[in-house]
């Protein structure tokens, strides 16, 4: 019984208990959106004509980008999505796949049900060896 009072023991059976919870429910650690690889996402594009997002600033889209995204920075998102098919899957891209989740919430709230997010950004687009396009 003296393991479970000792301070330090709890604290390491605690971390232990989150870290199997965390592997058990995987979507607890990707804060509820959907999350797509490269490989995944051109499926997605040749077979459904999924729609890419590219929310970066304008700058950082005339630098690199995936040859058929559209870019709509983040901020304009709400705006600018009367245009956007709402019956076709919808790719969010940003640089390494972190900024895309709070889009992919607001789209949602617009109504497209079928949204994620390109897992690693289009740095992971670029690392697979896929092409990208400089405007």
């Amino acid at each position: 019984m003296d393991f479970l009072t000792d301070t330090n023991n709890l604290l390491v059976l605690v971390v232990a208990v989150i870290s199997g919870m965390m592997l058990m429910f995987p979507g607890l650690s990707k804060r509820g959106a959907n999350t797509i690889n490269a490989n995944t996402a051109v499926q997605q594009i040749n077979q459904r004509q999924a729609i890419l997002i590219d929310i970066r600033k304008a700058e950082s889209y005339k630098a690199s980008h995936i040859p058929q995204a559209r870019n709509i920075p983040a901020e304009e998102l709400t705006a600018k999505t009367e245009k956007i098919a709402k019956d076709k899957p919808i790719i969010v891209v940003c640089d390494t796949g972190r900024n895309a989740q709070r889009s992919v919430a607001e789209l949602r709230k617009l109504g497209f049900t079928d949204v994620a997010v390109l897992e690693g950004g289009i740095t992971a687009w670029a690392q697979a060896g896929l092409p990208t396009k400089k405007s």
